[in-house]
């Protein structure tokens, strides 16, 4: 094991800030993030009156949002219910989803859909001869069934597009909005706080730094999973907001939950890419190397097990039949895939795999941060000023795993409340920008930095020991590396946006490893092979990390409850 070393300290900023010296840009609302949940967030915001500045990483498109492919899961049949939604919702979170968040988010399942058809977003509609594919405007939503779902209840477009198609849309809202100014590949480096108070942000555009001061900042950057080696996420999800919040003093809570989508397309060299879950809806079987099927005998539900239990027995087939992945058998779907699911079928077809007929190499891979930073019903966070929402904040609806389809609904439900909180915020008083801002103190004579290096080994060291199985000896050996890394970072200087990227991502990681050494129990996504029973007794409840005043990572423990998928049943 690695020799220890002494815990990480974080700066509340990744370099020193000069407001004389630093363009100033003035807004109502500053939003962090174009994808579901920031772009609704500013909408909402500006149609409440706010004028609103939103800051996108890299082009407005280039978001998870974009890359989902799923959809929005919102109650549609006869059979199904409200109630059913709620109880599929808490027993994937494993005891610890908030029943009341619950409630609410999948309350207003139906109202976001109609809001976003309304603001252009195409869903696939049944045709009046029972044909889909866009169809009769005036036709029933299509529906598919994914994982952890007790019916079908999952609205889609083109087929596996539906995270392209609301981006579309949203772009466009975003664009033609008078009161929302977009400003794309703006990376944000620090937020900015005055007498307690966020108050704004630095932010770089390529080589150029620049201030925003606001009366309201809402963080909702999406995800992290760039901090594993295998992931479904774009590149640019290195977990920056919740290393921004962090820094300022938010408390976060849930980092130890990270869920491994169980089928991203495996080909050596290539591309991770992921292969919906609608797949296996639509009667797709996961198989081994040997033709046998994988979730046979391990859950009731087999292949729409949830998510978690189907990674690790992907996991537990790979080893035991000593493979690098296992295969996606589409031989048994109803209908022609092909046009089912357009995007796979033309993703796959580059490598040389047709659908109908050649089993697709698959394996699990990094998907949604559960974790986040702790909100309230309206995005608030513990620092007053600061707004979180999406897969940046810890609203309470996942719990310890997330059921699929769930994220775009959140993110579209919970950015209306956020985004008319904000406005309302940002009409009262408040401090304006620091004058200046201390930057970490860097060494005289600073590390040699070998940036990719450093990057590969965090990714590995993370798939290894703090991904599928996690063992206290491993967690321990991985934070304590992931502090040495940090430690010889933080006397770098960080003009350079992957610099601070990567100083993000080993923050992130260092709150997942603490995090998951806390929980001494197996839960949701979180499975200890040294603890691999849920334990209700002790670990009902939340773990919460926050920046203490040395700059250390602060845990404690939330109240124990009783497990709400056992009395929500």
């Amino acid at each position: 094991m690695h020799t220890p070393h002494a815990a990480p300290r974080f700066p509340e900023r990744l370099s020193p800030f000069e407001l004389r010296s630093t363009p100033l840009l003035r807004t109502d609302v500053l939003v962090i993030g174009s994808g579901i949940a920031g772009a609704c967030t500013a909408l909402h915001a500006a149609d409440a009156g706010a004028q609103v500045l939103l800051l996108a990483k890299g082009e407005l498109a280039d978001t998870n949002t974009a890359w989902a492919q799923g959809g929005i899961a919102v109650v549609q049949l006869p059979e199904d219910s409200l109630a059913t939604h709620v109880g599929d919702t808490l027993r994937v979170g494993a005891g610890v989803a908030d029943p009341e968040v619950v409630q609410r988010i999948v309350g207003g399942a139906q109202a976001a859909v109609d809001w976003l058809e309304r603001l252009g977003t195409r869903f696939d509609r049944q045709g009046s001869d029972g044909t889909s594919r866009g169809g009769d405007p005036d036709g029933a939503l299509e529906l598919s069934r994914e994982g952890g779902h007790s019916h079908a209840r999952v609205v889609h477009s083109h087929g596996d597009a539906t995270g392209r198609e609301i981006q579309r849309a949203l772009a466009v809202a975003l664009r033609q909005h008078p009161r929302v100014t977009v400003r794309e590949n703006a990376f944000v480096r620090d937020l900015l706080l005055a007498d307690g108070r966020c108050v704004g942000a630095v932010g770089q555009q390529g080589d150029m730094q620049f201030a925003v001061e606001a009366g309201a900042v809402v963080v909702a950057t999406g995800g992290t999973g760039q901090i594993f080696r295998e992931t479904t996420n774009p590149t640019g999800a290195s977990g920056d907001g919740h290393a921004l919040c962090f820094r300022a003093g938010a408390r976060l809570a849930d980092c130890e939950y990270v869920q491994f989508h169980p089928t991203t397309l495996y080909i050596a060299g290539a591309s991770r890419f992921l292969i919906s879950e609608v797949v296996r809806g639509a009667g797709a079987v996961l198989r081994d190397r040997n033709g046998e099927p994988v979730m046979a005998g391990v859950h009731p539900m087999r292949d729409l097990a949830p998510r978690d239990v189907v990674s690790r027995a992907i996991l537990d087939r790979m080893v035991a039949t000593n493979d690098t992945h296992v295969y996606l058998d589409l031989s048994t779907v109803q209908g022609d895939p092909h046009r089912l699911f357009p995007s796979i079928a033309r993703i796959c077809s580059t490598f040389d795999l047709d659908l109908a007929k050649d089993p697709i190499p698959v394996r699990p891979g990094a998907h949604y941060f559960v974790g986040g930073t702790v909100t309230d019903g309206e995005g608030r966070t513990s620092v007053p000023g600061l707004f979180a929402v999406g897969e940046a904040a810890a609203s309470g609806l996942h719990g310890a795993n997330r059921l699929a389809s769930n994220s775009l609904l959140e993110g579209a439900v919970l950015g209306q409340v956020t985004g008319h909180a904000a406005a309302e915020l940002s009409r009262r008083p408040f401090p304006g920008l620091p004058r200046s801002a201390p930057g970490p103190l860097l060494a005289q004579d600073p590390p040699r930095l070998l940036h990719d290096d450093l990057l590969y080994s965090l990714k590995s060291l993370m798939w290894r020991q703090v991904g599928l199985r996690r063992h206290h000896d491993g967690l321990q050996d991985a934070r304590s590396r992931i502090g040495y890394w940090h430690h010889y970072l933080a006397k770098a200087p960080l003009p350079l946006r992957a610099n601070c990227e990567l100083a993000n991502m080993l923050t992130v990681a260092a709150l997942v490893a603490e995090a998951g050494l806390l929980r001494a129990e197996s839960r949701g996504t979180h499975f200890r092979d040294d603890h691999p029973q849920r334990d209700d007794a002790r670990f009902c409840r939340r773990i919460f990390l926050q920046r203490g005043a040395d700059g250390s990572i602060e845990a404690s423990l939330g109240p124990q409850h009783a497990p709400t998928d056992k009395t929500h049943a």
